[in-house]
């Protein structure tokens, strides 16, 4: 990720005096907001200096501006204005949409190292990702404080600087969950993609931006020659995710039965070849005999033809739009907004048809194969 440092490398015409003396670990984005609205630069003069598009700076900017709803934002943008004399400057009237901040609460954010901020974040951000438990803060205190609601009542796991805390909602790690006389903060999926990166480097992995999209648990899987451990990553597919959520009962979203079936569905997709391909095909060079011939199963053999058929009469017990839904999230491994958004269906309406179509294709399953599934061979 581009930060603040990587601004100083780029030819500049003009001097960016606010960005001279902004942190390392300040965001692109931030930075060329900062530069924009406390510089006083164009938008335009701002892209030709980044080597990107005036349009990209805009986006930019007008993110910032949408986020100073935020306290902890609002207050971190406030410090570093007032630090590098822009609104509070006597020549600058102070902007009526930010909130006044006195001197006396202004944090010194700028004073923390990057190996400060991920150290705080190794230790707070863990608890966060913990069921509900927030981030609290007061508008007159200068620390947060991380609790979480349990049957005996509220519990308090550890105590943050106020300015880290403005550092994480920065970052984006952390979202305002509820404003009030107490503010609260939950953890933002960028919070839980981080938190996973930090862990990845320090364990030495050599791909720990890879490691920060892979949620990986262990589960115990019935075999020939008794149960196995397995080890598989919990964020690969939609199901995956969708069935580690609690419904109102405390009881898993989606039963394991569901996503086994689930599970079914697409290792017969993967069986029968049916993803598109992403290299050429040299079937038709390489076969010389029957070369331009026409082969109705295309050359398959007849594990993946049975895969096939295993879909295809899946999808047609289905019909339409349950066969639709579960094609896309448990084969093509699509997103649920990605698979509202595209079949047009209102938001949040995912997950139910998904379900529903998932019990379907678990009764397609036991009627046609049985309790125990289709069998391979």
């Amino acid at each position: 990720m581009m930060t603040a440092a990587t601004i100083r490398n780029v030819p500049q015409t003009d001097t960016l005096l606010p960005v001279s003396r902004l942190p390392d670990w300040l965001p692109l984005a931030l930075s060329a907001y900062l530069v924009h609205t406390e510089g006083g630069m164009s938008l335009r003069e701002v892209a030709r200096q980044r080597g990107c598009h005036a349009s990209t700076v805009l986006r930019q900017v007008r993110r910032y501006e949408n986020r100073r709803d935020d306290p902890l934002v609002d207050e971190a943008l406030a410090a570093l204005s007032l630090r590098h004399g822009g609104s509070a400057g006597p020549d600058r009237q102070e902007d009526a949409m930010t909130a006044h901040i006195p001197q006396a609460q202004v944090s010194d954010a700028l004073h923390f190292p990057e190996a400060a901020i991920l150290a705080e974040a190794r230790r707070i951000l863990p608890h966060l990702c913990e069921r509900g438990t927030v981030l609290a803060i007061a508008q007159d205190m200068d620390r947060a404080a991380v609790l979480r609601e349990g049957a005996g009542g509220t519990e308090r796991l550890c105590i943050v600087d106020r300015g880290l805390a403005q550092v994480f909602a920065l970052r984006d790690w952390i979202a305002c969950q509820r404003q009030g006389r107490v503010t609260s903060y939950a953890i933002t999926p960028a919070g839980r993609a981080a938190l996973r990166r930090m862990e990845a480097a320090r364990r030495g992995s050599d791909n720990a931006f890879g490691d920060q999209q892979r949620e990986m648990e262990e589960r115990d899987e019935a075999g020939g020659d008794g149960p196995r451990r397995l080890r598989y990553n919990a964020a690969e597919s939609p199901v995956s995710v969708l069935a580690r959520k609690r419904d109102k009962g405390g009881k898993p979203y989606l039963e394991h039965d569901l996503v086994r079936a689930a599970e079914q569905l697409r290792i017969d997709f993967e069986a029968a070849q049916m993803g598109p391909r992403i290299a050429q095909n040299w079937d038709r060079f390489l076969t010389g005999g029957d070369r331009g011939g026409y082969r109705a199963d295309s050359g398959l053999a007849e594990g993946p033809r049975a895969a096939r058929d295993r879909v295809a009469a899946a999808l047609k017990d289905l019909g339409p739009g349950l066969g639709d839904v579960v094609l896309r999230c448990c084969c093509f491994l699509e997103g649920l907004e990605t698979a509202e958004r595209r079949m047009g269906w209102a938001a949040r309406s995912g997950k139910i048809v998904l379900r529903i179509a998932l019990q379907r294709l678990k009764r397609h399953y036991d009627e046609v194969y049985g309790p125990s599934g289709p069998r391979f061979g």
